[in-house]
């Protein structure tokens, strides 16, 4: 019991070195994202309008146009940049760890970046509830995102195994994001909480993944036996006709 205790404590100790979120870009891509967020933190999604984009950015129409082609592209947009910030994020230190610290650290690192803009996630949380397509289109972006988080911890994401890791990634971060956006707490312990508990329970999940990507091998491998088998007893009896 002491044992475990002392895991989750290492696992949940944050990082000294927070990390902090880009400056904000003076391009017209930039100025967009920028916008959008600032309108969802006071409109729900549906109400978002190109229009009101380009005003609120202070692009014409056409400038606005060259860079986007939907409020929802504009929005991945500003995922992938989040990404990248994540990415370029320190790890130099990360070497001694397990996959499972790193990649904890990588997503406490997130949140830190995603922070500015809390009213905005609140705010399209809350729409998404209520949109099934953006719902839909929402958890295609967070999956391909947190696809980038595993790779960042160490953690293969190729083939099957790796695009059901993504999913479940995806799904449990956005349940710990449920819980960040209540937690006004500076240390952020339950947020780090629910990210611990996420991350044993996927944690768990990987290792019966694992298991169960091994059947299909093992049985291609019991097909191949039984085929040479019924393959020499039909050579032998073959042979014997022959005689």
């Amino acid at each position: 019991m002491a044992k475990r205790s002392a895991r989750h404590e290492k696992s949940t100790k944050p990082k000294a070195n927070r990390a902090a979120p880009p400056p904000p870009g003076t391009s017209d891509r930039d100025k967009a994202i920028r916008a959008l967020m600032a309108l969802l933190a006071e409109h729900p999604w549906i109400e978002i309008d190109l229009s009101d984009i380009a005003v609120e950015s202070g692009l014409s129409l056409a400038q606005l146009r060259a860079e986007f082609g939907s409020p929802l592209a504009i929005l991945a947009a500003y995922i992938k940049s989040v990404d990248e910030a994540v990415l370029k994020g320190d790890t130099t230190d990360d070497t001694e760890e397990t996959p499972r610290e790193r990649l904890f650290d990588v997503l406490m690192r997130r949140l830190d970046i995603l922070a500015p803009d809390k009213d905005a996630i609140a705010s399209l949380i809350h729409s998404a509830r209520r949109n099934p397509p953006l719902a839909l289109a929402l958890n295609s972006l967070a999956a391909q995102s947190q696809r980038w988080m595993l790779t960042a911890a160490g953690i293969k994401t190729n083939g099957p195994k790796g695009i059901i890791r993504a999913q479940g990634l995806a799904l449990m971060f956005a349940q710990v994001l449920i819980v960040w956006l209540d937690d006004d707490e500076p240390g952020l312990d339950r947020t780090m909480a629910a990210l611990d508990r996420g991350l044993t329970s996927g944690q768990r999940w990987s290792g019966f993944l694992d298991d169960l990507m091994c059947i299909p091998a093992g049985l291609a491998r019991a097909r191949r036996r039984r085929w040479r088998h019924h393959r020499h007893r039909w050579d032998e009896e073959g042979d014997i006709e022959a005689a």
